[in-house]
């Protein structure tokens, strides 16, 4: 198949530019090109999930993926849906968090330099930190028009808030780095998240303009449910790829729990599942879709953390399902007799573990009837934990999705 109509089944594409020119250049050989990437945190979180799973479709379709750290934009901070100025990071911060990207998306990038396509890994600081100001502004700065940059969305609502000039040169850097990477490489495309999409026709904009050479924008479907809302949300934060923000087990059990009407999309999306098997598994119905929702779990597990922890997380949650309390890949809270001296309010462990944002939280779904200890429903908020009820572990629940093992340190 065409990479473009692999992307197009599998639910990826949101907007395009030159549709038909793209597919011919898919047709006609090995198109460069390349995603995008922030270094704000030392770890991808599931929003980078889709435009690196684009990536990985668009390589084994034989062509060559650029993922492009920003260690030069990342000192800015795009304000596409940002209603703040972001938090300024320094070069060494940057530097470390692009060093976590690299290693996170050799999990899903081929990086073997003896293959033609194989991914390269591009740092936007290469050329935007000794970037010369005049130059820039007369090479590029002069091929943007204001009138039209303020009519892009990713400024709309900063602009009522206070847009900084800072933030207002972000749309010509990020363009910049289109035009290198396209000098470096030959690339011609650049993908990622709908959110993008402004910015990512100025950059084909300002190749065709300036160069006078074919140039493309190819956009991502963000990762939202049926009814709007955006996933990798959870109680505990965002749902991140690294097992020490968000364990193997959590990471599972969010999959697991999807509401039965995305799960045929995220099997499209998430896993490399050929298409006939993802039909099958979203066709059903009532108590089966539970099938297709493990194969989802496990699936997407495997893809981040291997095959061993997904097999643990799997096991894991079986487990917990079926009322055992014993496994060792189960969320853990080891508490120290110190710890359980000076607080041992079941309430104020459960917020201390993440399963909810706060005491009064916990002492609400308390009071709610949907927070159990081992099989027992507990109605008491003043409940404490002691000792002996630590020693062997116990699980503590919270509705149906949110648990943590409770032990006693040894």
């Amino acid at each position: 198949m065409n990479a473009y109509d692999i992307l197009k089944e599998r639910g990826f594409i949101a907007q395009v530019t030159y549709e038909d020119d793209l597919r011919k250049a898919f047709d006609d050989g090995m198109v460069t090109f390349y995603t995008g990437f922030d270094p704000t945190a030392d770890s991808l979180h599931i929003g980078h999930y889709i435009p690196i799973m684009a990536m990985a479709h668009l390589q084994r379709a034989g062509h060559k993926p650029i993922a492009l750290m920003g260690g030069g934009t990342g000192m800015i901070g795009d304000p596409s849906g940002k209603s703040d100025l972001r938090k300024v990071l320094t070069v060494e911060d940057i530097d470390h968090n692009v060093e976590c990207f690299k290693k996170q998306m050799s999990n899903f990038l081929d990086f073997d330099e003896s293959k033609p396509n194989c991914a390269v890994i591009a740092n936007n600081a290469d050329w935007l930190r000794s970037l010369k100001y005049i130059d820039f502004l007369r090479d590029v700065g002069a091929l943007f028009s204001v009138n039209r940059m303020l009519t892009a969305e990713c400024y709309k609502q900063r602009l009522e808030r206070g847009l900084t000039f800072l933030e207002f040169n972000y749309m010509l850097m990020q363009s910049y780095d289109f035009l290198e990477l396209n000098h470096r490489y030959n690339c011609i495309l650049q993908t990622g998240g709908d959110d993008q999409w402004s910015n990512m026709l100025s950059g084909a904009d300002l190749i065709r303009r300036k160069d006078g050479k074919p140039a493309f924008a190819l956009t991502f479907k963000l990762l939202l449910t049926h009814d709007g809302r955006k996933m990798g949300k959870t109680e505990k934060g965002a749902l991140w790829l690294d097992a020490n923000k968000c364990s193997p087990y959590d990471f599972y059990q969010y999959w697991r729990n999807v509401d039965d009407a995305d799960v045929e999309k995220c099997l499209g999306l998430l896993t490399f599942l050929p298409m006939d098997e993802v039909r099958r598994l979203g066709a059903l119905q009532g108590s089966e879709i539970n099938e297709a929702k493990r194969v989802l779990a496990f699936e997407v597990t495997k893809l981040i953390h291997g095959e061993e922890e997904a097999t643990k997380a799997r096991q894991a949650a079986e487990a917990l399902f079926g009322g055992g309390a014993n496994s060792e890949s189960m969320p853990t809270t080891a508490i120290t007799e110190a710890e359980l001296n000076e607080e041992a309010r079941l309430i104020a462990w459960m917020a201390k573990a993440g399963m909810t944002k706060s005491n009064g939280e916990a002492r609400k779904a308390v009071q709610q009837g949907g927070v159990s200890v081992g099989d027992q429903k507990i109605s008491d908020p003043d409940f404490k934990f002691t000792a002996e009820m630590l020693a062997d572990g116990v699980v503590v629940k919270k509705g149906k999705k949110t648990f943590q093992k409770f032990v006693l340190a040894k």
